[in-house]
């Protein structure tokens, strides 16, 4: 079993019957000041994919690089008076380490076809080699320890490459953290400080990549990371309550580890801080439950903890996972608009069918009018130009629910007054009851 199967594995001595999912600070010795780049690094070569390189400032030892502003942006601008909001979906990836099966290169090729931005919630570790694992100190447990093992040196090479040309196509990097530790002994029982360290370490090993892999012949990373973090999902999505005040201290602007919502607008909490987006309940066809917006979930409703489920059965699970999708998307599209948010992982469980319902979505939603496939962070940037009141008018649909008399009269009228503002939240949204979805 690779790296990536074993991390989800763990969290079925977790499940419940609710609806859940599911760096290394001076350990290279440089201080992350920043060098001119060489004039190698600074030629405006292409990448691999054939995106144009801007010039860059090395950080630190070279691993990453200060390109200035992300390519391939959108410009996020307010609603105008009665306009129908567009349905923003987020197709987001835990781990996000290229394997073999190539499945990091697979989607950024899909996203680029339809014109699409996706998080990819990197864990820190794919960057580290195994014989450099006594760097790694997780919090609570052995030096080097980790549930989810280490990467080749070869997927190490390819994970880095991929991470670099995905941001130069408009992708955000977010984290997944380190150890992917679950359960009992997992990040559930961490706290602020401890987190606050596995964080630290996270950026470590992606800003130190070149010293601590050898490496020589890749280029740098184009973005700073310490710029470019803005948030995260946290393993199994557990402890989010100890994660939180070291995300408001560090400046993030969302966390993605609640531990499933309802399709409704996204609000901020955290005392205000944070725009909080957790994974959704959703239908699932067949059922009279509904299923968390993961893959792992999903299969776990199917196969149980068996990801090499009867083969007799793939075509009918491929089939239910992408119309529970679709079922999401559908209710959101056609009523309250809200964001549809999606989790993933590069696994090819019950033989990759998870992996095909996510792309068929995609190709089946993504030249839908009005549809934006967008990262978190480009829906955050969305959400912060618009106008307080017109938020809050649309964090006040239900799921499910259309804007009385229409957009035009619901968004319309007068100009809302500018001292409305968003429904703020102090506490992580409690998950609906009704779902049989473990954590992921």
């Amino acid at each position: 079993m690779d790296a990536l199967s074993r991390r989800t594995l763990l969290a079925a001595g977790a499940a419940t019957a609710a609806s859940l999912a599911a760096g290394c600070s001076g350990t290279s010795g440089h201080d992350g000041g920043e060098q001119a780049a060489p004039p190698a690094a600074a030629s405006g070569s292409a990448s691999p994919s054939g995106t144009p390189k801007p010039p860059a400032n090395l950080i630190g030892d070279g691993s990453t690089s200060d390109s200035g502003p992300q390519p391939n942006q959108p410009k996020p601008e307010p609603l105008a008076l009665g306009e129908r909001p567009p349905q923003f979906v987020v197709f987001s990836w835990d781990g996000a380490g290229e394997l073999d099966n190539r499945l990091f290169s697979r989607f950024r090729q899909l996203a680029k076809d339809h014109k699409a931005s996706m998080t990819f919630f990197f864990s820190g570790i794919y960057a580290l080699p195994e014989s450099k694992k006594s760097l790694y100190h997780p919090p609570q447990h052995p030096v080097g320890a980790s549930d989810i093992g280490y990467l080749s040196d070869n997927h190490i090479r390819d994970t880095i490459q991929q991470l670099g040309d995905a941001w130069l196509e408009g992708h955000e990097i977010g984290t997944h953290f380190n150890g992917h530790f679950c359960g009992a002994n997992g990040g559930g029982r961490w706290s602020p400080e401890d987190w606050d360290s596995e964080i630290e370490q996270a950026m470590g090993f992606v800003m130190n990549w070149r010293t601590n892999t050898g490496f020589t012949d890749l280029p740098p990373l184009p973005f700073d990371y310490r710029k470019e973090l803005i948030g995260g999902r946290t393993p199994c999505l557990e402890g989010q309550r100890g994660l939180l005040p070291t995300a408001v201290k560090r400046g993030w602007k969302y966390d993605s580890s609640g531990p499933g919502g309802l399709q409704v607008w996204p609000q901020k909490f955290a005392g205000g801080a944070l725009w909080d987006m957790p994974l959704q309940s959703i239908p699932f066809p067949g059922h009279s439950f509904q299923v968390l917006s993961m893959d792992y979930n999903i299969m776990y409703n199917q196969s149980g903890n068996n990801t090499k489920g009867d083969p007799g059965q793939h075509a009918f699970w491929q089939d239910q996972a992408r119309g529970s999708y679709l079922a999401g998307f559908e209710r959101a599209y056609n009523s309250n608009r809200a964001p549809f948010i999606i989790g993933n992982h590069f696994e090819q469980w019950n033989g990759g069918i998870y992996m095909n319902a996510v792309e068929d979505t995609i190709k089946a939603i993504a030249d839908k009018p009005e549809v934006r496939l967008v990262s978190f962070r480009q829906l955050i940037q969305w959400l912060e130009v618009q106008d307080p009141a017109v938020l809050k008018k649309l964090q006040g649909l239900a799921p499910g629910e259309s804007p009385a008399g229409g957009w035009s009269a619901y968004l319309g009228g007068s100009a809302p007054a500018a001292s409305s503002a968003p429904a703020v939240s102090s506490a992580p949204a409690k998950a609906p009851a009704a779902s049989a979805s473990p954590k992921a």
